[in-house]
């Protein structure tokens, strides 16, 4: 049996139960499990291989839960990009840790800004975002660090979406991308016997999560939701650049 330390243990439950909420009912807080598993693993590349099963095991629940409020429609536009955008990814993993992360951090504060832009400009508001850009930053920050949550958090929301349709169409998106990204973690070597062992001992974290983020969405009004959406995004991007 691999041998985890404390520190490992207790942040890899934090990661386990944070993703588990963050499938089910508060978007936003999912990005902030990104560096608080580059600290529990101790190296940003490997570290992706350590919780994608964890958000596998998550996406089940989300698509569970919330199953008859999906527009699973609204992503056939995104689909391509997001191919084009992994495909990127798949070869940029061969890159520094450093370098990836970074990278991503940087895209996605750009994105969040392009977000606020729109908002801040009501005449502008009623023009869609765009797929292009969304769909290849998703794929290529999914695929490099786990970290797409936060931009497809932007775009649903610039659909104007309800909160339970926001949830069910991307935890649909996240549940079929992820399981798109297990050859390329394996092609690269991420995923290990210590980093199993490890996800199974999450399983627990990642369940008490989903039950507790789907009590919570019922009790969050639109528009504090959408708040909290920006602006944990943005808390958990800064994150990304220590």
């Amino acid at each position: 049996m691999p041998h985890f330390s404390v520190l490992q243990l207790v942040l890899g439950t934090v990661c386990a139960f944070f993703v588990g909420v963050a499938k089910t009912g508060v978007p936003g807080l999912g990005i902030l499990v990104v560096p608080l598993m580059v600290l529990a693993v101790g190296d940003a590349r490997q570290s992706a291989g350590w919780l994608l099963p964890v958000l596998c095991t998550a996406d089940v629940f989300a698509v569970i839960y919330w199953r008859r409020h999906a527009a699973a429609w609204r992503l056939f536009s995104l689909a391509p990009w997001v191919l084009g955008g992994m495909a990127m990814g798949a070869v940029a993993l061969g890159l520094g840790e450093r370098v990836l992360r970074t990278l991503v951090a940087a895209i996605v504060l750009a994105m969040l800004g392009v977000y606020l832009r729109r908002r801040a400009q009501p005449e502008n508001s009623h023009i869609p975002a765009h797929p292009v850009p969304y769909g290849v930053t998703a794929g290529f920050a999914t695929t490099v660090a786990n970290a797409a949550s936060p931009v497809m958090n932007l775009y649903l929301l610039s659909k104007r979406l309800p909160k339970e349709e926001f949830i069910a169409t991307g935890a649909w998106f996240f549940f079929v991308i992820n399981l798109a990204k297990v050859p390329i973690y394996a092609w690269h070597g991420l995923f290990s016997t210590q980093s199993l062992a490890f996800n199974a001992l999450m399983v627990p974290a990642v369940v008490a999560g989903a039950v507790t983020g789907r009590r919570l969405v019922d009790h969050i009004p639109q528009r504090l939701f959408e708040i909290l959406v920006v602006a944990l995004t943005a808390v958990s991007t800064l994150l990304l650049f220590r």
